[in-house]
């Protein structure tokens, strides 16, 4: 198999979450199946279909929860995890199987506690976190774009990876409750191996002041809709007739 494109983004929260989320396009790079496919015959004959693959194993950090996979039809539950001690085991399995030449895209996202990644001193902080995850055995991804999200109001931000990467102009993430939008880190790499799975380091400063933004703008909301609940029950909107005088 070959993932034509990985999609990768890590969004980090000073409230103790960090959230990965992963778009895949991957095809069968192996012979392509001659002549039409029939479900009933594949199920029928389990001889057939010896070439296509059914299922993988895709390794996660030991710490994902929260895990999900889907695809533009919705969640699929043909999946299995299994939590060791080193990383999380997640069996795989296609809506489809796979024949030589077919494609397939899906989403995989969950989260981690941010303690294991994402470390402080004052205002400073360093993200140190694998630039890609373990997809299956002997990959190669042609293209892996990677984007980081991370909390308004950051500044002084510096990336270091453990290879050459391209990377593209700083932009803006606007979420719920973003006044500026969140910076967002964007880079690529293509012709990624397994022995591309390392470590990038990401530093940049905070001041934890910035965490009552949201809180406050969220409370401030809700007041206002209140006063507006008072001010309306207090005005009368009833229509009242006055007679005419002969």
């Amino acid at each position: 198999m070959t993932v034509n494109r990985l999609e990768r983004t890590i969004q980090i929260s000073h409230w103790g979450n960090i959230a990965v989320e992963e778009n895949i396009q991957l095809t069968h790079s192996g012979a392509k199946l001659k002549g039409s496919f029939s479900r009933y015959e594949f199920q029928k004959d389990t001889r057939s279909g010896q070439s296509a693959i059914k299922s993988y194993k895709t390794m996660l950090p030991a710490s994902a929860f929260g895990v999900y996979y889907r695809d533009s039809n919705g969640n699929i539950s043909t999946s299995n995890m299994n939590v060791l001690r080193e990383y999380v085991d997640l069996e795989l399995r296609p809506r489809f199987p796979l024949f030589g030449g077919w494609k397939t895209q899906y989403t995989i996202g969950y989260n981690m506690p941010s303690f294991e990644y994402l470390f402080s001193e004052g205002s400073n902080y360093l993200l140190k976190m694998r630039l890609i995850d373990h997809i299956f055995d002997d990959m190669l991804i042609e293209e892996a774009v990677v984007k980081i999200i991370l909390p308004e109001g950051c500044t002084g931000i510096k990336l270091k990876t453990p290879y050459a990467v391209e990377r593209q102009e700083d932009g803006l993430t606007h979420t719920y409750l973003d006044t500026f939008g969140r910076p967002t880190i964007t880079f690529s790499k293509k012709n990624v191996v397994e022995n591309h799975i390392a470590n990038f380091e990401l530093t940049y400063n905070f001041s934890k002041v910035l965490l009552l933004q949201e809180p406050l703008l969220l409370i401030s909301f809700v007041f206002l809709i209140f006063i507006v609940a008072i001010i309306c029950k207090r005005l009368d909107f009833s229509i009242s007739s006055h007679p005419h005088k002969d």
